[in-house]
């Protein structure tokens, strides 16, 4: 008799730790979706610029003319 009484409780506590897996499982998987959206937020990521090589070019020469510019104007002055 005491065997089957042991068995019943070893039957018992299997079937509760594998309840509590379940629910542990759910709860990762619960603080894994609210970590996500708690690290980006609620808005929608900005789209990154992306700027083609003429434009680079373009700004490039435009830097370099002011440049010349103020060393011009250092030389005269």
């Amino acid at each position: 008799m005491p065997k089957t009484l042991m068995q019943s409780v070893v039957s018992q506590l299997q079937k509760e730790r594998t309840r509590l897996e379940d629910e542990l499982h759910r709860v990762t998987a619960a603080l894994t979706a609210f970590g996500k959206v708690y690290l980006q937020g609620n808005k929608p990521g900005r789209k990154k610029r992306i700027m083609s090589a003429a434009g680079r070019k373009r700004i490039a020469a435009a830097q370099r003319a002011r440049w010349a510019k103020v060393r011009a104007a250092k030389k005269r002055g």
